[in-house]
């Protein structure tokens, strides 16, 4: 039987941690791909949350990002790695138009260097405005800001474009020649 109260929110943060960032930090390994051992998972965060296979499960299963998959015994991150995998994803053509969201005070940086994937393998995109205004408000203090990416003529000059498991778009960066700053009217109450 699972842990009757548990925090689903800090739970799901430590596995996004554990499977994206620092395996290490659960006694966990990651293969090339980015899968390890689901029990091993379960064992790691067990012995932090007290939880059970089950309750795992139900966090992958109403996860709305769907940032985990389970297959064969085994979990991995859907995307947002910083340590190195190979997610074999195959190159995709990207819709004309894909969408980033950010916050104010980043933009003149993303405006000189364009958007750079940092510590992670990609940098994420979403196929719709509304997905990237929730990534924008995720940080409350800050102002929300929408970039268009004009995915279209990045693929027709050679960027290659990934789609996660999940449905986030994945590519290496984005040059700021490709990137529009929406008004506010254009995605405000979306």
């Amino acid at each position: 039987m699972g842990a009757a109260n548990f925090d689903q929110a800090a739970v799901s943060k430590t596995m996004a941690y554990f499977l994206r960032h620092n395996p290490a930090a659960g006694g966990l390994a990651l293969d090339q791909n980015g899968w390890t051992d689901f029990l091993e998972l379960v064992g790691a965060l067990n012995a932090k949350f007290g939880v059970a296979a089950e309750d795992v499960l139900e966090i992958v299963a109403n996860d709305a990002k769907r940032r985990y998959v389970v297959s064969g015994g085994r979990i991995r991150a859907s995307q947002g790695h910083s340590v190195v995998v190979d997610l074999q994803l195959n190159a995709k053509s990207p819709p004309p138009r894909l969408y980033h969201g950010t916050v104010q005070r980043f933009l003149d940086s993303i405006f000189t260097s364009g958007l750079l994937k940092q510590a992670r393998s990609h940098v994420h995109l979403s196929e719709d405005i509304p997905t990237a205004v929730v990534v924008a408000i995720r940080r409350k203090h800050d102002i929300p800001a929408i970039l268009e990416v004009d995915s279209d003529s990045m693929a027709r000059q050679g960027h290659t474009f990934f789609l996660s498991e999940n449905g986030v778009w994945l590519v290496g960066s984005v040059p700021p020649e490709f990137l529009l700053l929406l008004e506010e009217e254009a995605w405000k109450g979306k």
